[in-house]
């Protein structure tokens, strides 16, 4: 990608094409474009959640997520280029399991409610697994490297479990706890306790 953006609104993409980072033009509903837009949207939807009060370890974290993701996407965008490292998917995997060890386990499903941060990281897990649907989708019809599926699945669960972190950081004054889904087995359960 050695040409930086000069302009903005070129017109190329008025016949409903889009060019990709090698050079290549592509129909704006190509599987490629729709898993570039999908991990562009995520990255915006962290962006958003960045907005918010975090505890600083998570904002680091996120704001390191955030670059990765465009790795990822200009990754997408240059068909045979690898971007993403393997690095990158097990730093995933170390703060997955550090945040993880830190909460209380499971008792139910629960609800992609909570705080307002724990909420926007819900938004963020459901876009991840758009964007790795959309990268497995790719996948079946051109060469696609690992990495990036790898980093979308592990980036959901770690989302996942920072929605649970966020709605114990009480930063708002609000959160405590999961939002548990009131299943027929957790009122039998509170029942008989």
């Amino acid at each position: 990608m050695g040409n930086r953006l000069t302009q903005i609104a070129t017109r190329t993409g008025d016949d409903g094409t889009t060019g990709l980072g090698d050079g290549s033009r592509v129909a704006k509903d190509h599987l490629r474009v729709q898993a570039m837009g999908d991990v562009d949207e995520l990255n915006s939807h962290l962006g958003v959640l960045l907005a918010e009060p975090l505890p600083p370890p998570v904002r680091e974290l996120l704001v390191g997520i955030q670059h990765e993701l465009f790795n990822l996407g200009g990754e997408l965008s240059m068909p045979g280029h690898a971007l993403l490292k393997d690095a990158a998917v097990l730093a995933l995997d170390e703060a997955l399991a550090e945040h993880n060890a830190a909460l209380p386990r499971l008792k139910e499903f629960i609800l992609p409610a909570g705080t307002r941060a724990a909420s926007l990281a819900h938004v963020c897990r459901t876009v991840a697994r758009r964007a790795e649907r959309a990268v497995v989708a790719l996948a079946a019809h051109e060469p696609v490297n690992a990495a990036p599926r790898q980093y979308l699945n592990r980036l959901s669960d770690l989302m996942f479990v920072l929605a649970r972190v966020l709605n114990r950081a009480r930063l708002d004054g609000l959160g405590g706890d999961d939002v548990y889904w009131r299943s027929e087995r957790l009122k039998r359960d509170e029942a008989g306790s």
